[in-house]
C-alpha cells in the first residue's frame, strides 16, 4: 500500500500530512510524542477501503513550528482548513488518539455536520469525565507544564527521554523498536519541536476551560462515538475511560478495552484497532 506525503501551506501553518487508499476519507490524528508515523501499521489496515488521511500536527512532525496556537481549538481549526479547504472534503470519519484526541473532540464539538464517526483511543478530553492527568499519576503534564525546564534537560537527551515513554507506556515490548525511534527523534530533535510538544500540556487549563463551557451551553454529540483504552493500566492504559468521558457529551457511544496493551494502541494492537474501527465506521 503506497502512502504519499503531501505538503499544505494554510494561513498560519504549513502541514505535513500522508495519504493512501481510495473511498469515503478516513482522518487520523496522532498524539504525544509521535507524528502520523504512528499510524503506518494502521493505514494499510484500513486504506483497503477507505482514503485515509494522517496530518502531522501543527508544531510536530514535517509540519511548521509557529510559536504559539497549540491550544486544541487552534489545533482544530488547522485541521478543519486543511479538510474542509484545501481538500474540500464535507465529511470524513475522524480518529484521535493521545493529545490527537482532545484535538479531534475539539473539531467535532465544533463542526459536527462533518464528522460521520468518532473515536478516541486512550484518551479523554480535559476537563471530561475521569481526571485528564490521573490525580497526578500521568506526572509528565505537570512538568511539561512548567516554563522553559523541560526543554533545558531534554534538549540533547531525547532519545533517553522519549524512549522512556515508548517502553514504560507499551505493554508489548518492541511494538515500537530503534528504527521506529529513529524516525521519532528525526523530527522531535529539530529546532522548536520539544517546545511544541510541551507547548500541548502548557494550554491543558485553557482546553479544560473550553471543554467545560460546551457541556454548560448543552452539547450533544450526534454521531456514532467510539472509546478505546488499552487494558493494561501498569503501561498507562485508560481502561473505559475514553467511553466514560464520551458519555457525558454523547448518546451513541460504544466502549472497547484492548487487552495486553497500553498506551500506544496503533502500534501495539493495530489490528485489534483496525478491526475495532472498520465496524465503527460501519455505524456512520
Amino acid at each position: 500500500m503506497e502512502i504519499k506525503h503531501h505538503n499544505a501551506r494554510l494561513s498560519k501553518v504549513a502541514l505535513h500530512y500522508v495519504t493512501a487508499g481510495l473511498g469515503d476519507p478516513v482522518v487520523l490524528v496522532h498524539g504525544w510524542p509521535s507524528t502520523w508515523f504512528e499510524w503506518r501499521h494502521v493505514i494499510p489496515l484500513l486504506a483497503s477501503c477507505y482514503r485515509v488521511i494522517a496530518p502531522d500536527l501543527r508544531g510536530l512532525g514535517d509540519s511548521s513550528r509557529p510559536a504559539d496556537g497549540y491550544d486544541k481549538k487552534t489545533l482544530a481549526a488547522d485541521l478543519w482548513e486543511l479538510l474542509s479547504g484545501s481538500l474540500g472534503l464535507k465529511q470524513w470519519h475522524l480518529v484521535g488518539h493521545d493529545w490527537g484526541g482532545p484535538v479531534a473532540f475539539a473539531l467535532t464539538s465544533r463542526h459536527p455536520e462533518a464528522i460521520r464517526t468518532l473515536a478516541l483511543l486512550d484518551v479523554t478530553p480535559p476537563g471530561i469525565g475521569p481526571d485528564f492527568s490521573q490525580g497526578g499519576r500521568r506526572w509528565h503534564h505537570a512538568f511539561h507544564m512548567t516554563p522553559d525546564l523541560p526543554e533545558a534537560l531534554v534538549h540533547g537527551r531525547e532519545r533517553e527521554y522519549l524512549g522512556w515513554f515508548y517502553e514504560a507506556f507499551s505493554w508489548q515490548r518492541g511494538a515500537i523498536g530503534s528504527d521506529d525511534i529513529d524516525e521519532y527523534l528525526r523530527t522531535y530533535t529539530q529546532p522548536g519541536a520539544l517546545r511544541a510538544g510541551f507547548a500541548l500540556y502548557r494550554n491543558m487549563q485553557r482546553d479544560a476551560e473550553d471543554n467545560r463551557a460546551l457541556v454548560a451551553a448543552g452539547l450533544r454529540l450526534p454521531m456514532p462515538v467510539l472509546g478505546v483504552g488499552g487494558g493494561r493500566s501498569e503501561a498507562r492504559g485508560r481502561g473505559d475511560e475514553p467511553a466514560a468521558a464520551l458519555r457525558e457529551v454523547a448518546s451513541n457511544v460504544t466502549s472497547a478495552v484492548i487487552a495486553d496493551c497500553g498506551h500506544f494502541i496503533p502500534e501495539e494492537k493495530p489490528t485489534e484497532l483496525a478491526a475495532l474501527l472498520l465496524e465503527h465506521f460501519a455505524r456512520g
